[in-house]
């Protein structure tokens, strides 16, 4: 991965697949600052009322979610989205048709070395889920993969 060029901020978009407590969604090499995260529903199938949060599982250190738990995610049908919002404790936005608008962009989320990881309660949902993810690298070499 080369280094990007200024004011391009390179995304990551992991495999589409259900969403399950404890997922990596994401491999993180080197430390970066997280611009944007997004969640989307590409197959309805909430029967629960799920909660995500985002989690970082540093290489070092432990590991500790950089969101709220989302509201339930019952209503996400096909085409939903659920986003990062500010701040540690802010619930992550859902929104279950058109564009999501959750907070400032960009988002001065650092993540270090590891991985990024789904937390959620009562899960697993049935239906599937892609996650997208535009990060600034903040070291030479440091760039994302998705699952």
């Amino acid at each position: 991965m080369s280094w990007p060029s200024e004011g391009v901020e390179p995304i990551a978009v992991t495999s589409t697949k259900v969403l399950t407590n404890g997922d990596i969604l994401f491999n993180v090499y080197g430390d970066i600052q997280i611009v944007s995260l997004v969640s989307e529903c590409i197959s309805t199938g909430v029967a629960a009322a799920s909660t995500l949060q985002y989690q970082s599982a540093p290489s070092v250190g432990a590991a500790a979610t950089f969101s709220g738990a989302s509201a339930s995610m019952i209503s996400c049908v096909a085409g939903s989205s659920i986003q990062l919002a500010d701040g540690m404790t802010t619930a992550p936005v859902i929104e279950v048709s058109g564009a999501n608008n959750a907070g400032t962009y960009p988002l001065a989320a650092w993540c270090p070395k590891g991985t990024i990881k789904a937390v959620v309660g009562t899960g697993p949902t049935t239906g599937t889920w892609k996650h997208y993810i535009r990060y600034k690298p903040l070291e030479p070499g440091a760039y994302v993969t998705g699952v």
